[in-house]
Parts: structure tokens; C-alpha cells; sequence
């Protein structure tokens, strides 16, 4: 089957989609977009983590064909300037603030964040913690990555 859909801005078109095809595979191997990672396969780890129709969902848990007409925003995308060259605000504090380690479960983390700030610009930790519940890290510890939503909160703050 044929899937047309909207990711990150942009029209596009995934041919030969068979029944069984996640969303995470069409975005990672046919649109080579590996942002999402591909790690647990059953929505457990939120590795995958995408933005559909604006809500953060498992890519791995989506089948490609419930895509069509729809609208996807993945890691890549929250990036802005030419080419995706500047990274967005929430992007940014994960790498200031030291939350980026082995890398895998950031871009999970990344787009968690960057919604949960889109809807509540001034989250407490409650919230944060809310917000990530869906998304392991098996190397910070956390802190660091609260660090990141606290300070991508107060930077859109002040950029808002």
C-alpha cells in the first residue's frame, strides 16, 4: 500500500508499505529519518517517541497505514533554520545541561519535552516527571534531564 502523510512539515510518500509496518520503520528506513530510535518494539521505552496529529505517541506501536493524511513531527523536526541546522530550545538544554549521554533515549525525551512545554509553558517537577513517565534512560539518573526541561522552560520563557 501506499501511505501519504506529512512528516515534520513536509508531504511525503511511503510506497510498498506492507499491513504489518510500523510507523518507526517507514520513518527510519524508507524516509531515513533514524532520529527515533528503534529499542524495546512493544511502547515500553519511549525511545520512539514521535509527535502524531500533535500528541506524543511509540512509533513502534503505530502502524504505518493509520498514517495516512495524518501529520508527523519527529525529533529532526523540532530543529529550525535552514535545513534543520538550529536546534530548538529544548534540543539545546538537553546538550547544556549535560542530559545527552549515550544518546538513545534522547530523542524520546527531546520531543516529550518539547510538547509537554508547548501545552504548559511553566511545568513543575511534578509535571516534567508526568510528561516523561513514558521514557527510560538507563544512564543519567534523571537529574540532568529534568535539568534540561527546567532550563527549555525557562529559556522559551524568556524567549516567548
Amino acid at each position: 500500500m501506499r501511505v501519504n502523510f506529512t512528516v515534520n512539515g513536509r508531504p511525503r510518500q511511503a510506497d510498498d508499505v506492507w499491513e504489518g509496518e510500523s510507523l518507526l520503520y517507514v520513518l527510519r528506513e524508507r524516509l531515513g529519518l533514524p532520529g527515533s530510535k528503534n529499542a524495546c518494539e512493544q511502547g515500553e521505552c519511549g525511545s520512539c517517541t514521535v509527535r502524531l496529529d500533535g500528541v506524543p505517541v511509540c512509533a513502534c506501536l503505530v502502524a504505518a497505514g493509520q498514517v495516512e493524511g495524518r501529520e508527523v513531527v519527529t525529533v529532526e523536526g523540532l530543529a529550525t533554520g535552514e535545513d534543520g541546522a538550529e536546534l530548538s530550545v529544548v534540543q539545546k538544554a538537553f546538550t547544556d545541561a549535560g542530559a545527552v549521554q549515550c544518546g538513545f533515549c534522547t530523542p524520546g525525551l527531546v520531543v516529550a519535552a518539547d510538547e509537554l512545554i508547548r501545552r504548559n509553558p511553566d511545568p513543575s517537577d511534578a509535571d516534567i516527571r508526568e510528561a516523561l513517565s513514558g521514557n527510560l534512560c538507563r544512564c543519567t539518573g534523571y537529574e540532568m534531564i529534568l535539568d534540561a526541561v527546567r532550563l527549555a522552560a525557562a529559556r522559551a520563557g524568556e524567549a516567548g
